[in-house]
């Protein structure tokens, strides 16, 4: 609803203003509501917030100072909501509980011992690369790290994508013999 289609609504008597806004803006008001307050509030809390957005929107729609019915009645609802959302989780004295189960499937795939492993690998493959020097380390970091072609690197540092491609292979080929010497091998697609 623009302001000329509440001005219209306005010429006629207020029950008629508040009956078409609440057709018109109703259903959108309670989801964001709903969205809000279905963690901590029954339906008679939804209900009564809903009043609450509908009686500041008519305050509003009758002062005719309001560009975007719309638009307003949404930011009203949602800080209504928040406001009830506080209220309501501080007179319960609870906060918005998950179960436990709902995250086992996150915490059984969650090994913080090999997280930290594989960190530390990475750590480790990185001060490697940065050891095989200019311009060898730039080609790789290019190649795997930002995926570019070989020509697109070769632009960048001024070579051939040939020559970059040549060093490359040659450059991976220390970075083994350099990532042997401190135990890192690769196995079954992972480095250990």
């Amino acid at each position: 609803m623009n302001t000329e289609e509440i001005n219209i609504s306005r010429k006629g008597t207020s029950d008629e203003l508040y009956r078409e806004l609440l057709n018109e803006l109703g259903r959108y008001v309670y989801v964001i509501v709903f969205n809000k307050l279905r963690s901590c509030g029954t339906k008679e809390d939804v209900e009564e917030c809903v009043s609450d957005v509908f009686a500041e929107l008519f305050i509003i729609a009758e002062d005719g100072k309001c560009d975007d019915i719309r638009k307003m009645a949404g930011i009203i609802a949602k800080r209504r909501a928040v406001d009830y959302f506080r209220k309501l989780s501080v007179s319960q004295n609870k906060m918005v509980c998950v179960e436990y189960e709902e995250f086992s499937e996150f915490a059984d795939t969650l090994n913080v011992e090999v997280l930290s492993d594989s960190n530390e690998v990475r750590r480790d493959i990185l001060r490697e690369i940065e050891a095989l020097g200019e311009p060898d380390s730039t080609i790789l970091m290019q190649k795997f790290y930002y995926n570019k072609t070989s020509s697109e690197i070769g632009k960048t540092l001024k070579m051939t994508a040939s020559t970059v491609r040549s060093r490359c292979v040659r450059a991976i080929e220390r970075l083994k013999i350099s990532l042997a010497s401190i135990g890192i091998t690769r196995q079954e697609g992972n480095y250990e």
